[in-house]
């Protein structure tokens, strides 16, 4: 018995949802950003130093922006919820009954006979009323809910170790070789990215990895075109 109850242990995913999406879009960010920035300053033609500070000013710029957008986005989620919860627990309060009614609806609707629905949903309601609601009438548990520092820092934090390929090869490739070394390192760190996420989300390796190579292909060839076909002087 305990040997099958090992083997049928089963391992979900939904757990890494909140920091997982942040580090993604952070890391990618990073990457993308920083090489595009160098690549497009590279391609108008000036000196290391020129494009190494645009590199190491989009580093600081694009962690920053990351952190307060995320901060924001999040916070104001998170905002939304505790209004969510604060009329749930008025609502409990004023009509415990109706509360009682509607959760066992909701377990009938998915399948559960009406007698049981309602025995689930009076037990549930006993042990913690709010939490139950919250969860299966809002939607909101501790797994999904909000947390605005942790994802700003995520983002902050992935958007930086995002960037620093770029800048590495940016300060140590030679100097006639600085936008083809850039470009390639991204790439390589983008399909190392994709793939890590992709493992990590339980999606498919080579989906995740052609996704963001892809994209990122594209973003660089873009702005070192504009570089090259601009000239422009930093």
């Amino acid at each position: 018995m305990a040997s099958t109850q090992r083997r049928h242990g089963e391992r979900h995913l939904v757990h890494r949802i909140g920091w997982l999406r942040a580090a993604v879009l952070g890391a990618n960010d990073g990457v993308i950003s920083v090489s595009a920035l160098i690549l497009g300053v590279a391609g108008a033609g000036p000196s290391r130093h020129t494009i190494l500070l645009s590199g190491l000013a989009a580093w600081l710029a694009g962690a920053m922006s990351m952190a307060a957008g995320e901060y924001v986005s999040v916070s104001s989620q998170a905002d939304t919820e505790r209004a969510d919860l604060a009329r749930e627990k008025a609502e409990l309060a004023a009509n415990p009954g109706g509360e009682l009614n509607e959760l066992a609806g909701m377990y009938a609707k998915r399948g559960v006979s009406p007698g049981l629905a309602r025995q689930v949903a009076k037990e549930l309601m006993e042990e913690d009323a709010l939490e139950a609601h919250a969860r299966d009438e809002l939607g909101i548990s501790d797994v999904t809910a909000a947390r605005p520092v942790q994802a700003a820092l995520t983002s902050a934090a992935t958007f930086s170790a995002g960037a620093l390929p770029p800048l590495l090869a940016t300060l140590l490739s030679p100097a006639e070789a600085i936008a083809l070394v850039t470009a390639a390192t991204a790439l390589i760190a983008l399909a190392i990215l994709g793939a890590v996420g992709a493992r990590t989300g339980g999606a498919p390796i080579l989906k995740g990895v052609l996704r963001v190579v892809i994209w990122g292909a594209l973003a660089l060839g873009v702005t070192f075109g504009a570089g090259r076909l601009f000239g422009a002087t930093v």
